[in-house]
């Protein structure tokens, strides 16, 4: 736990969670797991959590509650961003529900603070905030801080996000992050390692458009006439037991991080993606943050002495500067975004 951080968009990591395992192609060079194998592996809050490997230290699917650091965010004063669990997932599959709710209790209890909670498990995340209300409330019971009012979610100073490295990521847990009890909801595609269109996923027989809302009123549009009984049709569909009215269908993302991977390791992140990402959030009311280049950079303006370290298939050239040199400026701008602050309310 660090009341201080070098990541770019938050203030202050809080990890009363630490452990997880590899998903997706983007835990292949996690710094966490690094560090929980190597320099921190024989702290107690990383010791075993770990398994050797020809590739270097691996997560090995056990967690561990540090309790010890629950109640840390009651006795900071100065209030602030909090990246929560940076070392592994709030919803990993062998957290106990309790653990959590024993983790939201103290964000209720601080509206000072703002808690940016980022997960790969959106469909744990989105069940859990449907059910755990009142289990939340028994936990922030036995913390010395009284709550004064009833925690309905969403509280508002959680921020939700998932993380996504590709197109395929991005289908699989942005649908559940848009249904997910959230004041805000975020996406953290570091590091990218594909396109998104964040605009146009494709679920199920239909699409998303994750940055735009969608009203009722032109879905409706869609099915109106389709067949004889299309109404009908539509109520099932949709689950609705009357036809909407009003209102859009489902929220939007908030909020856009991307950035390029950092490490010996690094895979190389194409400017075009990250490009895409801009003027997608651009288009919309999204905000923006675009993180880092990370380990690699692009070949422009390089020397003609500077090894090529890798070529994309459309010919683009990259070279490897690592990321102090790398820099985090997107076409000669830095990106630094955040979405819209809210009132917080008092205890």
């Amino acid at each position: 736990m660090a009341d201080r951080t070098k990541i770019e968009w938050t203030d202050a990591t809080w990890n009363p969670i630490t452990g997880c395992s590899v998903v997706s192609p983007g835990c292949t060079n996690c710094y966490a797991m690094q560090l929980a194998g190597t320099r921190l592996k024989h702290t107690p809050s990383r010791k075993g959590l770990t398994s050797p490997s020809k590739a270097g230290p691996v997560w090995n699917g056990q967690v561990r509650f540090n309790r010890e650091w629950l109640e840390q965010p009651l006795r900071w004063k100065r209030p602030r961003m909090v990246f929560v669990c940076a070392h592994g997932d709030l919803f990993h599959e062998s957290v106990p529900d309790e653990w959590i709710d024993q983790i939201f209790a103290v964000m209720a209890l601080c509206p000072e603070h703002t808690f940016q909670v980022l997960t790969k498990r959106a469909r744990r995340m989105r069940e859990y905030l449907h059910i755990r209300e009142h289990q939340i409330v028994a936990a922030s019971l036995k913390l010395p801080r009284a709550l004064t009012r009833w925690p309905h979610l969403p509280l508002p100073n959680v921020w939700l996000g998932v993380s996504v490295e590709d197109q395929t990521r991005a289908v699989e847990r942005i649908p559940d992050l848009l249904q997910a009890r959230a004041a805000v909801r975020f996406v953290s595609a570091e590091p990218l390692l594909g396109p998104l269109d964040l605009t146009s996923m494709e679920v199920g027989e239909g699409t998303i458009n994750a940055l735009n809302p969608t009203p009722w009123a032109e879905e409706l549009e869609n099915w109106r006439d389709t067949e004889e009984e299309w109404e009908e049709s539509f109520l099932n569909w949709y689950y609705l037991d009357t036809i909407p009215t009003k209102g859009d269908m489902y929220p939007t993302l908030d909020w856009v991080i991307a950035g390029g991977e950092s490490g010996s390791a690094a895979r190389p992140m194409h400017p075009e993606w990250v490009r895409s990402l801009r003027d997608q959030c651009a288009a919309s009311e999204a905000a923006f943050f675009f993180k880092q280049w990370g380990e690699w950079t692009t070949a422009a303006g390089a020397p003609a002495s500077q090894h090529i370290g890798h070529v994309f298939d459309d010919g683009f050239q990259m070279i490897r500067m690592g990321k102090k040199a790398s820099g985090r400026t997107l076409d000669g701008c830095e990106h630094n975004e955040m979405p819209q602050p809210r009132e917080v309310p008092a205890l």
